[in-house]
């Protein structure tokens, strides 16, 4: 990794952990996260997850194979996040079918949960109708969820 890397999350017992700060345009007037900002951080971090975990995204959007699409979303604000504060986005993955997947996020603060969410992606033809995903990345996903994990 060089300097000018992006930094990336990283898996650590079945759950991907995802660095976030807050900067001024994540605030609103009153100086807490807008509302909308956690949405924009958890997707960052789905797709930090996915590509850690060896999904390309990209790849099967380019071939023609499909995207992943959030299909359901619901989401609990518990306390504010506020300017400069160091945040990490814990994203689990709770359950795997053969053409979604279940995602547990919490954006933590020193320990504190602030928004938990639970989120379904479906993969989805370029049509928009549902299909299987990849045969490799139910098995990526196996393999980094916490019920891949040795106990």
């Amino acid at each position: 990794m060089t300097p000018d890397t992006p930094q990336s999350g990283r898996f650590v017992g079945g759950e991907h952990r995802f660095a976030v700060r807050v900067y001024f345009e994540d605030t609103d007037l009153s100086g807490v996260v807008y509302h909308a900002n956690y949405l924009r951080y958890m997707e960052r971090a789905r797709s930090d997850m996915l590509r850690v975990a060896g999904v390309d995204q990209r790849a099967a959007h380019e071939a023609g194979e499909g995207a992943y699409v959030v299909r359901d979303l619901r989401i609990r604000y518990a306390a504010p996040a506020r300017l400069d504060d160091a945040l990490v986005v814990i994203s689990t993955i709770t359950r795997i079918r053969a053409a979604s997947v279940d995602i547990h996020q919490r954006v933590m603060r020193d320990g504190l949960v602030l928004t938990d969410a639970h989120v379904e992606a479906a993969f989805v033809a370029p049509s928009g109708r549902a299909r299987r995903q990849p045969a490799k990345w139910v098995e990526a996903f196996d393999a980094v969820s916490e019920k891949g994990k040795p106990s």
